[in-house]
């Protein structure tokens, strides 16, 4: 065989191969994650850059608090592995796999473990809260979150306070997160990273009843443009801000 029938016999290969793996997380998901992603750098990085980046700080906040809550309602109404029915489980299982581990015999779940479900939930959580604290901040200079107006000034340093602790927390978390990720692939020899950008596993991880036909995009679009409305309206419609917070 020639070096060019050799190629063309490679190239015959290649569908095979991607016939070789089965969609598990759909797009709004995967578009989900990383922008959750991108928008909690952003978040820290003008943090960082000081009081003139405050603005640019405020709107990667809305972006967290739009994503988030995007995650809890499509936990609800999303496909498969997205549903929060389908991938939380009781304390026995946790426990069972969390024990399972330490003999690298884990099973494999086709979307999210028993323990990476409870990640799930705690960054969901935190990203949430963390954002909703931080309408209602302010830095004891001249800015202030969208939503000061609706508590008094002492109240809003509290929850200034709880904003700042909380990233710690959830930054914690986070790596967490990560080193879960790093020992999969080393021990499970799965990657869910790059299954988290491809939306595809190894069918022999995913049995055919597992895997999703459609990301439902039809639905996540309206769902998230009635969420920036929603923050949007919020926003605009809060109380001024005064020097002294709010009237409460």
């Amino acid at each position: 065989m020639t070096s060019f029938e050799q190629t063309l016999a490679t190239l015959d290969e290649e569908p095979e191969a991607v016939q070789a793996e089965r969609l598990v997380w759909d797009l709004p998901v995967r578009i989900f994650h990383w922008s959750l992603v991108a928008a909690f750098i952003a978040a820290f990085v003008t943090n960082k850059l000081g009081v003139r980046y405050f603005k640019y700080h405020v709107w990667a906040g809305y972006a967290v608090l739009v994503l988030a809550s995007f995650r809890v309602f499509w936990g609800f109404v999303g496909t498969r592995h997205a549903l929060f029915r389908n991938f939380l489980r009781g304390p026995r299982i946790v426990l069972a796999y969390a024990r399972s581990l330490l003999t690298h015999q884990g099973p494999h779940y086709p979307g999210h473990n028993p323990l990476g479900a409870l990640m799930v939930l705690a960054l969901l959580a935190g990203a949430a809260a963390q954002a909703a604290l931080g309408l209602f901040a302010n830095d004891e200079i001249y800015n202030v979150g969208p939503l000061y107006g609706l508590v008094s000034k002492n109240f809003s340093l509290v929850l200034t306070s709880a904003h700042r602790r909380l990233f710690y927390l959830l930054a914690g978390a986070i790596a967490l997160h990560v080193l879960a990720v790093v020992a999969h692939k080393i021990f499970k020899k799965e990657n869910l990273a790059r299954a988290m950008i491809t939306g595809r596993k190894a069918e022999h991880l995913v049995p055919a009843r597992e895997a999703i036909g459609s990301s439902r995009l039809w639905l996540a679009a309206p769902l998230v443009a009635l969420l920036v409305v929603a923050l949007t309206w919020i926003i605009f419609n809060a109380p001024a801000a005064s020097a002294d917070g709010g009237d409460f």
